[in-house]
């Protein structure tokens, strides 16, 4: 097993534009158990193997929370899952991401974290939460979308998502915001975080 190399997470996080309250050593019992649950820590603070699952879709947000938790979430030996959900109303094939090239990605960016695809048909909410549960998975991930106001209704459905998949997942999970260029790094938010700046 590897020791947790969890040091560098907190000096990682910086102020958000919605709050000032940096992450630092002094957490309150729910932000050390998700940072627990994140580094996959046991109780005597070895790393366990998990499973980390990111929604997949054809949107460059959901490829970049992809590569971000292939670099800040998986291990060696982790198991990396990518989940399509196709809706029962279906859509065209260019509506599917090529998984087999996100995969070879995966494979050639980290080699020591195996990676499978899925593809499942469903209600796109109650998918994730029952693959979550059916797979055992440690993490979620999953892309955050800018704020737009020319996007309102795709925005809200899209938020909305991403809310009750914090809230319903039995596990933790991560909403991923790459951050615009010049401004560097990732906004995250958890259950019980919102925006957090991690500059790494």
């Amino acid at each position: 097993m590897e020791v947790g190399g969890s040091e560098g997470w907190n000096s990682s996080f910086s102020k958000s534009s919605r709050g000032s309250r940096r992450w630092g050593r002094r957490r309150c019992q729910k932000e050390r158990e998700e940072a627990m649950g994140w580094w996959g820590e046991t109780g005597g603070g070895m790393v366990a193997k998990k499973r980390v699952m990111v929604v997949i879709d054809q949107s460059s947000r959901a490829k970049h929370a992809m590569m971000w938790a292939l670099t800040h979430v998986a291990n060696k030996g982790d198991r990396l899952a990518l989940l399509h959900v196709v809706p029962h109303s279906g859509g065209g094939e260019d509506d599917v991401p090529n998984l087999a090239t996100l995969q070879a990605v995966c494979k050639a960016c980290k080699p020591e974290v195996e990676v499978e695809a899925l593809v499942i048909q469903g209600p796109k909410l109650a998918t994730v939460l029952s693959q979550v549960r059916k797979l055992e998975a440690s993490v979620l991930v999953l892309g955050q979308a800018k704020p737009s106001p020319f996007s309102c209704l795709f925005r809200c459905r899209s938020e909305e998502f991403v809310e009750q998949c914090i809230n319903k997942a039995e596990c933790l999970t991560l909403a991923v915001r790459k951050q615009r260029k010049g401004v560097g790094g990732y906004l995250i938010s958890t259950r019980w975080q919102k925006d957090f700046w991690l500059l790494a």
